[in-house]
This record gives C-alpha cells, sequence and structure tokens, in this order.
C-alpha cells in the first residue's frame, strides 16, 4: 500500500504566483502541486495537497493525517508560523513526522517572522529555496 504525506498549505499560498512574486516566485501552487506528484511517483509515495486561509483546518488536516497512518506531513503555514500555537501543539500531539517548508527565507524578511511555532515542532526545515523546498521536503519524507 501506497504511503501518504499530506502537503498542507497556510493563508495566501492559494495566490502564489501573483503574489508578491519578487518574494515568492511565480509558481502557482497548482504548480508546486504537481511537481510534488511527479516525484511522489518516483519515490512510491502519495501526495495529498491542500491549502486553507483558516487555521481550524490545518489543525483538523494534521489530527485527520495521524488517522489514517499518513507517512509525513509537510506544511508551508504561511502567517501562522509565526503566530500559531495552536498549530504547534497540534504537530506536537501527534506521532506523524512534520516537516516545515518555506518559500522565502523568514530569517531574511521581517523582525516578527523570525519566530516559527511550527518549526519548533518539526522534525526538519527547508527555508528559501522556493519550490525546491516542497521537494526536498518530499525526499525527506520517504526517509522517514
Amino acid at each position: 500500500m501506497t504511503q501518504t504525506v499530506y502537503v498542507l498549505n497556510g493563508p495566501n499560498l492559494n495566490l502564489l504566483g501573483l503574489r508578491e512574486p519578487e518574494i515568492y516566485g511565480s509558481d502557482t501552487l497548482d504548480d508546486i502541486a504537481g511537481m510534488l506528484e511527479d516525484r511522489a511517483v518516483e519515490l512510491g509515495l502519495a501526495v495529498d495537497v491542500r491549502q486553507s486561509n483558516h487555521e481550524g483546518h490545518l489543525i483538523d488536516w494534521m489530527h485527520e493525517a495521524q488517522a489514517t497512518g499518513a507517512r509525513a506531513i509537510i506544511i508551508n503555514a504561511g502567517a501562522y508560523t509565526h503566530t500559531s500555537i495552536a498549530l504547534y501543539d497540534a504537530a506536537k500531539s501527534i506521532k506523524v513526522p512534520v516537516i516545515e517548508v518555506h518559500l522565502s527565507d523568514p530569517m531574511k524578511r521581517e523582525h516578527f517572522r523570525h519566530i516559527s511555532y511550527i518549526g519548533m515542532a518539526a522534525v526538519k526545515e527547508f527555508k528559501g529555496l522556493g519550490p525546491k523546498g516542497y521537494l526536498l521536503a518530499l525526499d525527506h519524507a520517504a526517509t522517514l
């Protein structure tokens, strides 16, 4: 049976390709999902790529990943990365490994972006690598 990696994307990531391309690049979330699907096939995995602008959806999906026996969760929590203790708690409350991804490098941006609650609970982080960070995260998930 093929193991699934959940790929969760937070607020405003539905606007990738349009929103501040000088920071986030020109790839859309659908482009990234396609890249991930291709790589997943190579790795013998399945990916379930989702996006929500609502914190509770991300938490529910993390719980779902646990309930369904997912191999890992890759999450780009967007701005919730820097504000959501609830997402931190969700990541800590499940046994599924959580891998954090950011298209840009938060440490090179505004000071308030320097704290990552998700990163405090993640087994690995990929930052500032654009869409390649998602692919590296999936490669890492394959090794877990």
